[in-house]
């Protein structure tokens, strides 16, 4: 009777931590949505490397300040950077193209090419046959939610959609190289390196590239809130999830951000959202629901199989 009170206990722990995650996830795609926004706006007076450059800059003074991470000077040394390094160049990357590709693609374009990049690494991450059911839900979802039709307008890019391309296959690394990262039992820290070191790498070539955008006052209260919206909160956010989704489910759920991008749109711009997008829609919030039942239910089976070996 206490062992299966026991193990009922445990499970109710297991669904509300895998919950957490997914809302873990959710709160992240929505920030980071309208952090895009705001750095569309801001390009249109500042070049994609100085506004990155800026975020970068400011985010990592509230991170290291946020999580006091000068606690972690003396244990530098002792951390496995390899992992870190790779966590670090993906974050980087992953900012650099794809704030190149927002400056040369409508919105909507280049975040469903990027997500080709989590959606790949969840192919790749299937072990089920059942699994390429949820992952070809949200791979259809996209297909439809994106505006394709924009792509014939005078405001595509060839160059734009390679670089949307090249974020997503970054994106992929930071789910990968993210997970190896908080297994090392550092916290926020991790986020704190990879941000300020980013930063430090940028911030030189900005100088040489556009010196006078750069320190062009008047447009860093925008920075800050973008800053805010889509490094300090997202990424935190996305590091706490990775401690308990796999890589399958953290690419399938990545989807939910453009649909969560056009609802916004709905609700908040009036905007109006198409047949298509709204079977997209469907299919994307199948998917997750999919992936996310098959997460908690695959959860304690591990366990339960681990136990006798304790």
């Amino acid at each position: 009777m206490l062992e299966s009170s026991h193990s009922y206990s445990k499970l109710l722990l297991m669904l509300n931590t895998q919950f957490a995650a997914v809302c873990f996830m959710i709160l992240s795609m929505v920030s980071y949505q309208i952090s895009a926004s705001f750095a569309k706006q801001l390009m249109a007076v500042l070049d994609p490397l100085t506004v990155v450059t800026l975020r970068l800059c400011f985010a990592s003074i509230m991170i290291f300040v946020m999580f006091r991470s000068w606690k972690m000077i003396k244990r530098l040394p002792y951390l496995h950077w390899r992992d870190l390094l790779c966590y670090t160049a993906a974050v980087c990357l992953m900012n650099v193209l794809f704030y190149a590709s927002l400056g040369r693609l409508p919105q909507g374009i280049a975040v469903g090419l990027e997500f080709l990049g989590p959606l790949t690494l969840a192919l790749l991450s299937i072990k089920r046959r059942s699994d390429y059911l949820w992952v070809g839900l949200a791979i259809l979802g996209i297909a439809l939610m994106v505006p394709w039709q924009q792509a014939s307008g005078h405001d595509f890019s060839y160059l734009g959609a390679a670089f949307a391309l090249g974020a997503g296959v970054c994106w992929a690394f930071y789910i990968y190289f993210g997970q190896k990262v908080v297994r090392q039992n550092i916290g926020m820290h991790a986020l704190t390196i990879a941000i300020v070191m980013s930063a430090m790498v940028l911030l030189p070539v900005s100088l040489v590239h556009n010196p006078h955008a750069l320190f062009q006052t008047q447009y860093w209260g925008y920075a800050v809130v973008i800053a805010l919206l889509a490094t300090a909160i997202p990424y935190a956010l996305d590091l706490m999830a990775l401690k308990q989704l796999s890589k399958l489910s953290y690419g399938t759920l990545s989807s939910l951000s453009p649909a969560i991008a056009a609802v916004a749109g709905m609700l908040l711009l009036g905007e109006h959202i198409s047949v298509l997008q709204t079977l997209a829609l469907a299919c994307i919030m199948l998917a997750s629901i999919g992936v996310t039942l098959r997460q908690t239910s695959a959860k304690p089976a591990s366990t339960e199989e681990a136990e006798p070996g304790q």
